[in-house]
């Protein structure tokens, strides 16, 4: 009388075994299937250029190992000055990202903004005494009216590092290790007066600087998007590094910093071969704002 149950049962558990089995497979299948987890989506050039600012460190003097580097103009404004060669001379600053009077720059630029960190060093080149006309296009500063300058010589090339080996996500590298700028001398020194509050970004140095107050004073330098030989990049990347135009200020900050030491190490894949340097920031002494060039905006 017990045989045809235990028949049964068995049957029992051999379908639930198929069915198991049946179940497990769908769902391997599904997750095999499944989309890869989003991918960081590129900003558009307005919003990276219009929320990029950066706070530009004294540092203690370092000489990179001999470097000569051939530099083409990348933005429209500027496409037909001399293409030359340049000498990385001493580190001179490392300028890094920070938020005014508590914006928060829109998604997905943060994303990419919180990691550009630019070393500047010392250069020497072409005299190019160009005449041009900048507008500000932070939201905080776009209501001030259009200055003339006239740009002159080159006197840094800020380059993308990163701080105490800590990598940004690929589609963030991609970018950024791209950023190449050339700083030029202004004329006039025409003067900002603005006072704002400052706050760091980057996840290296917001446990360690704090928001401060700075007034921000005369203008100095133009740094402009360039190109290194040897280095390439898509179409993407070059639709949005080429409209990134910063307008150097002096600056005084109304509260003492602390001494910062880092590690730097180079980004870009033309310097990825210079040695590691030590960096200790010792005051913040600039503030680098974005601008246009003679009306030529950033698209949307």
């Amino acid at each position: 009388m017990n045989r045809p149950l235990i028949t049964i049962h068995g049957a029992r558990k051999s379908i639930l075994r198929r069915l198991s089995s049946a179940v497990l497979g769908v769902l391997a299948i599904a997750f095999l299937c499944a989309p890869p987890a989003a991918a960081v989506t590129l900003p558009t050039p307005k919003d990276l250029t219009a929320f990029l600012d950066l706070e530009c460190f004294r540092t203690n003097p370092y000489q990179p190992p001999a470097v000569s580097l051939t530099i083409r103009h990348l933005n429209p404004v500027l496409a037909n000055l001399p293409i030359e060669t340049v000498t990385l001379g001493q580190r001179e600053q490392l300028c890094v990202p920070v938020a005014k009077n508590n914006q928060v720059p829109p998604s997905p630029a943060l994303d990419f903004l919180r990691f550009i960190d630019l070393s500047c060093y010392k250069i020497s080149g072409i005299t190019v005494n160009t005449g041009l006309v900048l507008s500000h296009l932070n939201p905080l500063f776009a209501p001030l009216p259009r200055t003339q300058v006239g740009m002159t010589t080159p006197q840094q090339l800020c380059v993308p590092v990163i701080k105490n080996n800590v990598v940004p996500p690929p589609e963030v590298l991609d970018l950024v290790r791209h950023i190449d700028l050339k700083c030029y001398a202004i004329t006039p020194n025409n003067p900002l007066n603005q006072a704002v509050a400052l706050r760091q970004l980057n996840p290296v140095l917001t446990p360690l600087i704090p928001t401060h107050g700075v007034q921000v004073l005369y203008a100095r330098q133009l740094c402009v998007p360039v190109q290194k030989a040897g280095d390439t990049f898509s179409a993407a990347v070059f639709n949005i590094i080429r409209w990134i135009d910063l307008e150097k200020f002096d600056q005084v900050t109304t509260s003492a910093l602390p001494t910062v030491s880092l590690v730097l190490r180079h980004i870009n894949p033309v310097l990825a071969g210079l040695p590691p340097e030590q960096a200790v920031l010792s005051g913040a002494t600039q503030l680098a704002l974005p601008v246009a060039k003679n009306g030529q905006f950033p698209p949307s």
